[in-house]
C-alpha cells in the first residue's frame, strides 16, 4: 500500500499540528491480499530497541509478539518518469528495504490504534507508515532519498528528481523469501502522478 504524502505540504503542516492535508489525498493498493497464515514462515523476532529509546507501555509489550511479531519481507521502491519511458529505460530503483526495520510490530500498531476506542473491523485498510531502513539505500520515501530535496537523484534519461513531478509513476514491490519455502509476492502497487 502507498498512502501518498505531499511532503512539501507535510513539512509545513507538521510543525506544530502534524500531517493532515498532506496525508489525505490518495492511497494505492496492490492487487493481492495476503493472509497472515501465509506469512507464518516469514515471521521473525522484533529487533531490539535502540539503547535509550523509551520502553513501550505495558499494553504494547507481549513476549510472544516480540519473539515472532515482525516480518522479513523485501521491499523495493521505483520511479518511472516520462523521460525514462520515452527512452525505453527501466524504472529507477529509489530504495530497497525490508519490513524487519519496522519500529513497531503489526500487533502493536493494532493495539495502539484501538486502545483509545477507535474500532477496527475485518476488511479495514491499515497502513504501517513509511518503511525505511538504517542505510541511505533503504530510504522509504523520495524526501528521505534526496535528503529533503537537497541531493537530487540523477536518472539515466538525463532528468533529475528531488520530488515527484506530474507524469511520474511510483512502483512499490514486496516479496517474502526464505530458503525451503515458497516465496510470496504482493503484486506491484503502482500509480501515476497526474496534474
Amino acid at each position: 500500500m502507498n498512502d501518498w504524502s505531499a511532503r512539501d505540504i507535510q513539512a509545513w503542516e507538521y510543525q506544530p499540528l502534524g500531517p493532515f492535508l498532506a496525508k489525505n489525498f490518495g492511497t494505492t493498493v496492490s492487487p493481492w491480499i495476503i493472509l497472515p497464515e501465509a506469512l507464518a514462515p516469514f515471521r521473525i523476532a522484533q529487533p531490539p530497541r535502540v539503547h535509550g529509546d523509551p520502553a513501550p507501555l505495558p499494553y504494547l509489550q507481549d513476549v510472544s509478539d516480540q519473539k515472532q511479531g515482525a516480518f522479513d519481507i523485501r521491499l523495493e521502491i521505483y520511479v518511472l518518469t516520462p523521460g525514462l519511458k520515452n527512452k525505453k529505460l527501466p524504472p529507477y530503483r529509489v530504495a530497497q528495504s525490508n519490513t524487519r526495520h519496522m519500529y513497531w510490530t503489526v500487533a502493536q500498531l493494532i493495539a495502539h490504534h484501538t486502545s483509545g476506542g477507535c474500532n477496527l473491523r475485518p476488511g479495514d485498510l491499515f497502513g504501517s507508515g513509511t518503511l525505511s531502513g538504517p542505510d541511505a539505500a533503504e530510504c522509504g520515501s523520495l524526501l528521505e532519498a534526496t535528503v529533503g530535496g537537497r541531493t537530487p537523484i540523477l536518472l539515466e534519461s538525463g532528468e533529475e528528481r528531488r520530488f515527484l513531478q506530474d507524469g511520474d509513476e511510483v512502483i512499490l514491490r514486496a516479496q517474502a523469501v526464505r530458503p525451503g519455502f515458497q516465496s510470496i509476492g504482493f503484486g506491484s502497487c503502482f500509480a501515476t502522478v497526474i496534474p
